[in-house]
């Protein structure tokens, strides 16, 4: 450690108080939102925190510390943190410290399903800190003006991102909105040499028994989370009849009616899949598969706008079946993919190189706080010695 620093125990430095358990329905109100580990979920009319740093205790995600500002109320699902005195650490330094251990309280969390903060663990957290309250504020000043440069910039990449990402989807929009001659209105079963839903999946008992079987069987998750092409599948089952489904070729676009609606893939394998998946075979004499799947994603928002329910809005197959989509000949079909397929690469290049720098900046926001809490930051005291 270096000279001047002193290391101590979380609970025997700082205070850990518990929040206090409140639900929305008997005590929300107008005011102050509620925290947890979390974002703010409600509101109330009674606070019980101002401009304190809280850590999650209860499903924690990896960003599981955060400093709130103003004031709020803190549910039971998260704790607060505080110097038990000012006068050896400053509250300002110990937000610091704890966004630095931000990974390190995660790795104590444990459960499966919902991962829950071991308390006695995190109390015995070891912090360090100079005994100079000056260089505590030189460290929280350089540190300050360093993220808050890191801020902008990260804000800047992710308006390019943003931009990026508008670009082509107002490309694609105006490919479908300026119909040229010979454009005919068709639904998606009129060019398609197959178009129907998926069964429904049984999940038998020896379900785990199933993994390794020669089906790949996809969910709604991996048509959203596809880059255009399906390339993977998050279940596989040793017969087609555990799946109660039918195996469905390469090639299939598969749209989603139900949860995240209208998102599309193409399927790179034989694969089967459940009742909250359409798929069309596209006939290729009437039509470009890879246009038709341009042409639902373009549009995406329309088809969401037939979706009906409160808590789960789903597509009813009946009403997308009538949908009318608007189709040139084949051949300009051919020609729309080859400029759309272009704009696209381009685009993602963009999208790589901005999420790549929204990736530097958060690491070296890291690299600094590691740099602070090793005592290696350049204060005043540290250049004297």
């Amino acid at each position: 450690m270096k000279q001047g620093w002193e290391l101590k125990r979380l609970d025997d430095a700082c205070e850990v108080e518990y929040g206090t358990r409140v639900v929305n329905k008997r005590d929300g109100g107008t005011i102050y939102p509620v925290y947890g580990g979390g974002g703010a979920t409600f509101f109330m009319d009674t606070f019980n925190r101002e401009n304190c740093f809280i850590v999650a205790r209860f499903a924690m995600s990896q960003q599981c510390t955060r400093f709130v500002e103003g004031k709020f109320f803190l549910n039971d699902s998260g704790l607060s943190v505080k110097p038990r005195n000012q006068k050896v650490i400053l509250q300002d330094f110990l937000n610091l410290q704890m966004l630095f251990l931000n990974d390190h309280i995660y790795s104590l969390a444990r459960g499966t399903a919902q991962k829950n903060l071991d308390v006695p663990a995190f109390r015995d957290i070891e912090i360090c800190y100079p005994t100079s309250l000056q260089e505590q504020k030189q460290i929280v000043s350089i540190l300050d003006s360093a993220f808050s440069a890191i801020a902008k910039a990260k804000a800047n990449a992710e308006q390019n991102l943003k931009n990026a990402k508008e670009l082509f989807e107002s490309y694609l929009q105006g490919v479908f909105e300026n119909k040229g001659e010979g454009w005919e209105e068709k639904t998606l079963e009129q060019i398609s040499t197959t178009f129907g839903r998926g069964k429904s999946k049984h999940r038998p008992r020896n379900y785990e028994k199933l993994y390794g079987g020669v089906y790949p069987f996809i969910q709604t998750g991996d048509v959203r989370n596809c880059n255009h092409y399906i390339t993977e599948h998050t279940q596989t089952y040793s017969e087609l009849g555990l799946a109660q489904s039918k195996l469905w070729p390469a090639g299939t676009i598969c749209i989603t009616i139900a949860a995240n609606i209208a998102e599309t893939g193409v399927l790179t394998f034989d694969a089967c899949f459940p009742d909250s998946i359409i798929g069309i075979v596209v006939n290729d004499k009437l039509a470009d598969r890879n246009f038709v799947e341009y042409l639902l994603q373009s549009f995406k928002v329309r088809i969401q706008a037939l979706g009906k329910g409160s808590a789960q809005a789903n597509i009813n197959m009946g009403t997308f079946e009538n949908e009318l989509f608007p189709f040139p000949p084949v051949k300009e079909q051919k020609k729309i993919v080859l400029r759309l397929d272009a704009i696209s690469t381009e685009t993602k290049k963009l999208e790589s190189i901005y999420q790549q720098k929204i990736a530097d900046l958060e690491e070296l926001k890291k690299s600094l706080l590691q740099k602070a809490f090793n005592g290696e930051l350049k204060t005043d005291k540290q250049l004297a010695l």
